[in-house]
């Protein structure tokens, strides 16, 4: 789905914490982290995310960051985590907005396309060469309808959407996501939204995004060849889609998974740990 590229040098892999990663780490030559509910919850970091980061830098593994989230840019994403002390690089952030980009750019005959989304997701589609229709006297016979989460979302966005789709319109959602974690408690996902067009339309969404692989092929593609291990908090779309792409998938428990519920996964996680420091460096 991408080019190799090859994340640059940062900041903090020239920061030498006090401790090590755990051995389970050893094995890998690469880390793919979730970014909500693995790395932060809302604008704050997990407990130590940040020096377990640094840790993850110091022992020489290779990071991407991969996410489901659909509001910001991959620049933008960069200065939020620089700002919430986590060090990283635009080559090490993986949206699902980058995702839509790429599908949209290979499909010539979505020409035109019904967005649902925030700004950041507007951008991708238009920088993919579609143009969108939204407000138009062509919103109804849209080519594509992409639908992602945005906490803008009007019913009478869904009602554009749905009447492109009942003519015929192809529908490209950036996921499953039910929810996902805030400060102040889980708020829908786009899976919510892709739910909802699904069953007033009467279609099924192609997805992007986790758990679909090419998220994470593109994330390996950018760090290279080596073993790679991905560390999220749902088993739906971070271990499922690991899965998917052959990687090794572990579970942290500061998102949406519950400890009986990681427990119950069939197959189970490689790992399950409270916090991404925990499973980095231990309690």
């Amino acid at each position: 789905m991408s080019r190799a590229i090859r994340s640059r040098r940062t900041a903090a892999e020239d920061t030498v914490p006090d401790r090590e990663p755990l051995p389970l780490l050893r094995g890998y030559d690469h880390v793919l982290l979730d970014l909500d509910g693995c790395v932060r919850i809302g604008r704050e970091p997990t407990p130590r995310a940040p020096e377990a980061i640094d840790a993850l830098r110091a022992a020489g593994k290779r990071i991407a960051f991969v996410t489901n989230a659909t509001e910001h840019t991959p620049e933008d994403l960069v200065r939020s985590l620089w700002r919430s002390g986590i060090r990283a690089s635009v080559e090490e952030i993986v949206t699902v907005g980058t995702a839509v980009q790429f599908l949209v750019a290979d499909r010539p005959q979505w020409r035109t396309a019904y967005v649902i989304g925030p700004p950041a997701i507007w951008r991708h589609v238009q920088d993919a060469g579609a143009r969108i229709v939204n407000g138009t006297e062509e919103a109804a016979v849209a080519d594509v309808v992409v639908a992602t989460g945005t906490k803008d979302l009007a019913f009478e966005e869904l009602k554009g959407a749905t009447q492109a789709l009942l003519e015929g319109a192809d529908l490209l959602s950036g996921g499953r996501d039910r929810t996902f974690p805030t400060p102040d408690g889980p708020w829908p996902g786009t899976g919510a939204v892709a739910a909802f067009l699904e069953y007033a339309a009467e279609v099924t969404a192609e997805m992007v995004g986790k758990p679909d692989p090419g998220i994470f092929r593109t994330a390996l593609d950018r760090l290279g060849p080596g073993r790679a291990l991905m560390v999220g908090d749902r088993l739906d779309s971070d271990l499922d889609g690991a899965r998917a792409a052959g990687i090794d998938g572990a579970i942290v428990l500061s998102g949406v998974t519950t400890a009986a519920q990681a427990a119950a996964a069939d197959p189970p996680p490689v790992a399950v740990a409270a916090t991404l420091a925990d499973l980095v460096l231990g309690g």
